[in-house]
């Protein structure tokens, strides 16, 4: 039984990471634009004062509020709510992830004095390299960056057809 569950927990964990590294890409943009223009000085010199372990235990807040939501998300979807379940999972992940992104950014530093999180950390930094090094996260990249650039474009000739179009009028 112990031969047959480990490659299962393996290809589970890889299924995590790999989501989880998907969602990262999306939330790590929004929680720069988030740093750039929102402006929460007290909180974030409050944020940057604590001390290692306290760090710890805030950037623990939204990873244990937040991550529930995967189940409830499946949960959802195999009782018939598959747009409901969608949505929990793909707004509560972002929500998680902008979050932990933020305070990781704040914390980092006082982070990596604890032995056992820089630890992981390294552990996480090692399955990241290794996911991002295989030929299926680089497939998947070079199909985001063509939906990303016919987005773009599309909306260059959105922008430029309401741009005549207003022009003309005058």
């Amino acid at each position: 039984m112990k031969r047959i569950l480990k490659p299962v927990t393996y290809i589970l964990a890889a299924i995590y990471f790999l989501v989880d590294a998907v969602f990262m890409a999306v939330a790590r943009p929004i929680s720069r634009w988030l740093g750039r223009h929102l402006q929460f000085r007290r909180l974030r010199a409050w944020i940057r004062s604590l001390s290692p372990y306290p760090s710890l235990a805030l950037f623990s807040v939204p990873v244990i509020i937040l991550e529930p939501i995967k189940p409830v998300a499946a949960y959802l979807a195999a009782t018939g709510q598959v747009l409901g379940g969608a949505v929990t999972f793909i707004v509560g992940e972002l929500l998680k992830l902008v979050l932990v992104e933020r305070l990781f950014h704040l914390t980092r530093d006082k982070l990596m004095r604890i032995p056992a999180f820089a630890w992981a950390y390294g552990k996480f930094t090692d399955v990241k390299a290794w996911l991002q090094a295989t030929e299926a996260w680089r497939a998947i990249r070079a199909l985001s960056r063509a939906a990303r650039d016919a987005v773009a474009r599309a909306r260059g000739r959105l922008v430029g057809g309401f741009g005549r179009l207003v022009t003309s009028r005058d």
